[in-house]
């Protein structure tokens, strides 16, 4: 069995940044050169990494500047800067993480952050299929970028990428300076691809986070029990909170998981892989955060249309989503999505410019509103079994 590899989860704020100052000594001759200029500045990097590790003056675990500060001070555009770190974490000279930047890493070791698969890791799976399967030898001439986007089923600029880190594994070389130019020679054919994997559906991140939530569920919790923090879940998993909270979304459509909204947080209704599930009564009748959250917008939206019908005539403008929020005691976000509810409904119209803002064009009839289920403790719940019995 292989070992499960112990990745690390970097905290931004802990990090220290390099200055683009650091950088501005000698810049690369772009222009004149041979390569294409993400590889041109990819490798000029390289160099000055190497340099400044080795002097002291840089340290492992170092965030780059960003892609922004480097396209301005090497006169290119972001998509350039965005393939040189590509091709630069290729070498193995850095390694990205989402929400956190491009960090300098041992190059002597293998990647120690756990990171999304990308479209363009995928991409390079299906070419060196292409490869292997077209019957391509050492020498041999590959068709343009765009021909083998085409055939393996990618974007022309995911296939680029793609090309450009086969070009840094050394597999393929480019037969001219520009990565938009017809070909491309097969250096080597001694590479791995599994003939298994299909790389259309293979896992990402957030699929493998979701099956390391599946194995703690099914290990460690309890039918009822509350799952622990996304923070605490992604401390553990070694991700992002964005990644968490994707994967528990993928438990939630599988129906292991009911997310509750508050303090109830959510928890487990069934075991992955069984069909047993919860027989507590306010598991059936709490209401999902999604519910429940549309319930929270539509409250607000019958507020604002008994504040319309008591308070306001055809054409009169209402207060600024600010001041209702302060009024209403909401979130700004809030008070924005139940106008943008009314104005599909037909009661408001927005309008831009100096006088613009929310204006009434229909006055809404009054209705009672329908009663939900929002937050059940359980010995409500008993109660509740008790009357309905009785």
């Amino acid at each position: 069995m292989t070992k499960q590899k112990d990745y690390t989860l970097p905290k931004k704020v802990e990090l220290t940044k390099i200055s683009i100052n650091e950088f501005k000594s000698s810049l690369p001759d772009i222009k004149n050169s041979d390569e294409s200029k993400s590889i041109v500045i990819a490798n000029w990097l390289a160099e000055i990494i190497i340099k400044e590790l080795k002097s002291g003056k840089f340290m492992f675990s170092q965030i780059l500047p960003s892609k922004a500060e480097f396209a301005y001070l090497l006169g290119v555009s972001i998509g350039t800067m965005q393939h040189a770190i590509r091709y630069l974490e290729d070498l193995g000279y850095v390694e990205s993480k989402q929400c956190i930047g491009t960090m300098l890493k041992d190059y002597r070791k293998p990647a120690n952050v756990r990171k999304l698969t990308s479209k363009r890791d995928f991409a390079i799976i299906e070419i060196k299929r292409y490869i292997l399967n077209g019957g391509f030898k050492v020498g041999s001439y590959l068709p343009s970028s765009r021909t083998i986007a085409t055939i393996i089923g990618y974007s022309n600029n995911t296939t680029r990428l793609a090309i450009d880190a086969l070009v840094a594994e050394n597999i393929l070389k480019r037969r001219f300076k520009n990565s938009k130019d017809n070909g491309w020679v097969v250096l080597s054919l001694d590479f791995d691809c599994p003939s298994g994997v299909n790389s259309q559906n293979s896992q990402t991140l957030v699929d493998m986070a979701a099956k390391d939530l599946e194995k703690i569920i099914t290990s460690e919790l309890k039918l009822g029990d509350k799952i622990p923090s996304h923070h605490q879940l992604a401390q553990r998993l070694k991700v992002s909170l964005k990644t968490v909270h994707d994967a528990l979304q993928i438990l939630v459509q599988k129906g292991y998981l009911l997310p509750r909204r508050g303090t109830y947080g959510t928890t487990v209704i069934k075991f992955p892989g069984s069909s047993n599930s919860s027989k507590r009564l306010e598991d059936k009748i709490f209401a999902p955060a999604k519910e429940a959250a549309l319930y929270h917008y539509e409250k607000t939206q019958n507020h604002i249309k008994k504040l319309i019908a008591q308070n306001y005539e055809i054409g009169d403008k209402l207060p600024s989503i600010v001041n209702l929020a302060k009024d209403l005691g909401l979130s700004p976000n809030t008070v924005r999505t139940a106008l943008q509810n009314l104005s599909k409904e037909g009661y408001l119209v927005f309008s831009r410019g100096r006088y613009g803002g929310t204006f009434v064009i229909d006055i809404p009839e009054l209705e009672p509103q329908a009663f939900k289920w929002l937050s059940v403790n359980p010995s409500f719940a008993k109660e509740y079994q008790n009357l309905k019995e009785n």
